[in-house]
């Protein structure tokens, strides 16, 4: 007989045992907590025909935006290609096909298509939405859930992540307050769903609410930093409302303990480590070695080539740590990577590597170069992924890069721009008021 689960979708291959290993690795997922390669492993070794595991495991990998995890990936398709499978599994081995080639648009289609069909498909929605994030799609963030919303209801399994997801995709549209009461629900719900916690986190960010923010991040920590593999993120999160407020000691503080402290060599955590120390070293704030043992944990990556987005963020370590050569081996690896046919190609092309010229350009104190890099490509940048909290650097690379070129009319134009923005930004403040003393020197 058949398992199900608990929404009655098929698992082919499955028994009872694998099927719980599943079912855990599928809640740490959803609260990205624990170990859910080791709980899928399982899964695996009692059901070596369970192809939903494969698949699951193939998902982690593919979404890792490593090399070394791609291949992972690649072989757990080849390992699902040939099991028993339903329509939709096939769709899933699909889909994991086209993420393991590089193909992120394709597999999102195809989950998409499977979300629509069976919009209580809990993995495809978050692997859906995953890919959203790293393709920079907001529109399918809210949407690709939004669709599936109405088939959940309070009280089935996982409905705090849908909530989460939800809440994070209405962030990156715009529409903060019903993000804030989505994700302060799913929160309520499960108080360990780093995603949900996420989400408001963004919210309070892109209305510049530091104080709110700072409250909400610490009012219970414990939730959402216990086994939690997004905990440096979102302390990459709290950071962000000091450092808007000025309070730079506290940001140092973050960096050098649950941020960076323990220098993880995992590209999703050095991205975090890259951002702050950059918006740092936009502030000309001293950060002593810090630069050069992030760079060195970039080097053995910097030559992937691999995904536009890690790569602009490695540049900022190697621009910070004063290393010319591994900067140079990077943009090699981004001029074979626009070769390429996969997407990261378009990614690269459009936005990655005009960015990592800018930041390039900025270290080497050509102002006028990063102001031509970074124009073009500020409207497109979601093309490349991440969020616009995360892509927030590039403004502030380029309004920097304007006040140091003495350009005083873009400068004021920025700072006028980012004040309608973040009206309430003690940071859009300090833009405006040096960009006032640039225009009348």
């Amino acid at each position: 007989m058949a398992v199900r689960d608990a929404f009655g979708l098929t698992l082919s291959g499955a028994t009872e045992a694998g099927f719980s290993s599943y079912s855990q690795a599928v809640r740490e997922l959803q609260c990205f907590i624990g170990d859910p390669v080791g709980s899928i492993d399982r899964a695996i070794a009692d059901d070596p025909g369970f192809v939903m595991a494969q698949v699951f495991k193939g998902y982690l990998f593919g979404l890792a935006t490593e090399r070394e995890a791609t291949a992972v990936a690649k072989a757990c398709h080849e390992a699902a290609l040939p099991l028993a499978a339903t329509t939709r599994e096939q769709a899933h081995v699909a889909a994991l096909g086209h993420l393991a080639e590089g193909r992120w648009h394709e597999a999102a289609r195809v989950l998409e298509d499977i979300a629509i069909e069976f919009p209580l498909d809990a993995l495809a929605l978050q692997t859906g939405h995953q890919i959203d994030f790293f393709t920079g799609n907001a529109r399918m963030l809210r949407d690709r859930i939004g669709r599936a919303l109405p088939s959940w209801q309070s009280g089935m399994p996982g409905y705090h992540a849908i909530l989460g997801m939800q809440a994070f995709g209405l962030e990156e549209m715009g529409d903060y307050a019903r993000a804030e009461k989505l994700g302060r629900t799913a929160v309520d719900l499960e108080p360990r769903d780093g995603w949900a916690q996420h989400a408001v986190a963004h919210v309070m960010e892109m209305q510049s609410r530091q104080k709110d923010g700072i409250l909400w991040m610490r009012a219970n920590p414990e939730a959402w930093t216990r086994e939690s593999f997004l905990q440096v993120h979102n302390w990459w999160h709290l950071a962000l409302f000091h450092y808007d407020l000025g309070e730079i000691d506290e940001v140092l503080a973050l960096y050098d303990g649950p941020i960076y402290g323990e220098r993880s060599t995992l590209a999703l955590n050095m991205v975090d480590a890259s951002a702050i120390l950059w918006r740092l070293h936009l502030g000309a704030v001293d950060v002593g070695s810090r630069w050069a043992a992030l760079a060195a944990n970039w080097l053995p990556k910097a030559s992937a080539g691999h995904y536009a987005f890690n790569d602009a963020h490695a540049m900022m370590a190697f621009v910070g740590a004063g290393l010319d050569a591994p900067a140079s081996g990077l943009l090699e690896a981004q001029r074979e990577a626009m070769r390429g046919k996969d997407d990261n190609a378009a990614f690269t092309r459009d936005v990655g590597h005009p960015l990592t010229l800018a930041i390039k350009a900025f270290g080497e104190g050509n102002y006028a170069g990063t102001i031509r890099l970074i124009r073009p490509i500020r409207a497109i940048a979601h093309r490349f992924g991440g969020s616009h909290a995360q892509r927030d650097v590039i403004d502030l690379t380029l309004i920097e890069a304007a006040l140091r070129s003495g350009d005083g009319a873009l400068a004021r134009a920025l700072a006028a721009e980012r004040a309608l923005a973040r009206p309430d930004s003690p940071l859009s403040a300090l833009i405006s008021r040096r960009a006032i003393a640039l225009a009348a020197n």
